[in-house]
């Protein structure tokens, strides 16, 4: 069981007046910085500055730090999403739109607390790391994209869980992902994308929202059998038409 350290006092995060806007100059002045980095082609830099910009997880006793970069884990999948976004391109004009979103991201809905905002989070981080994985690495052998799938599915489903008194948190992360990367070991003998995106991560995002739908209901006691059957139902319906009109032959769709 990982054992999460205390939270360090609000006052370090100002809420309100002149302390707050600097707070949050201060936030936004990383994706400039990793912004610079990348124009100038040094991203492996602005990556290492995520790193370095998280330094805090360390600054505790070393029995913790396991426990720190599982809870830490979605905003570092983000973080080098954007990063490798805005390398991906080199039109000055998406490179800003992928600063602008990052922070966005880091100002607005990162320190959020609240169960929607928390599971946004997760749901973006699964999204945006198996976007990574599969566009920029989808060429690496078999094993990286398995482990890769594990890794962000189940620090998705651990975070997307923590806004909820689950009493099983570390079975159903470790049983998400397990069965995402399954289906990557399956799918990844041969990939088939719909223009751009990978057939994979439409399976795995319609399933776990679909899935993350039913489980939020469901704690908020709003889920009856109605809204249960329709959910499933395009679920099922969105899998369906997957696969039947996939060319399971390996050509690219």
């Amino acid at each position: 069981m990982l054992q999460l350290p205390a939270r360090l006092p609000s006052r370090i995060k100002p809420t309100r007046g002149f302390s707050h806007l600097f707070h949050l100059g201060l936030l936004f002045l990383l994706p400039i910085l990793a912004y610079v980095l990348v124009r100038i082609d040094f991203v492996g830099l602005a990556i290492l500055l995520i790193f370095l910009s998280k330094w805090r997880m360390f600054a505790v006793r070393p029995r913790y730090w396991q426990a720190n970069l599982v809870a830490n884990g979605v905003d570092i999948i983000v973080a080098i999403s954007f990063v490798l976004f805005m390398a991906s391109t080199s039109v000055m004009w998406w490179q800003l739109l992928w600063m602008l979103l990052y922070g966005v991201w880091l100002v607005w809905l990162k320190p959020k607390s609240d169960v929607l905002s928390v599971s946004a989070q997760a749901m973006l981080g699964q999204l945006m790391g198996l976007l990574v994985l599969y566009l920029k690495f989808g060429d690496s052998g078999l094993p990286i994209l398995v482990v890769g799938t594990w890794l962000i599915t189940y620090i998705s489903a651990r975070h997307f869980l923590t806004s909820f008194e689950e009493a099983h948190t570390a079975l159903l992360s470790h049983t998400w992902a397990y069965f995402s990367a399954s289906l990557a070991f399956i799918l990844g003998h041969w990939l088939l994308y719909y223009g751009t995106v990978p057939q994979i991560i439409v399976i795995l995002t319609t399933v776990g929202y679909s899935l993350a739908a039913l489980y939020y209901l469901e704690a908020s006691e709003k889920l009856n059998r109605g809204l249960q059957r329709q959910l499933l139902l395009i679920m099922f319906a969105i899998l369906l038409v997957i696969l039947v009109l996939s060319d399971w032959s390996g050509a690219t769709v």
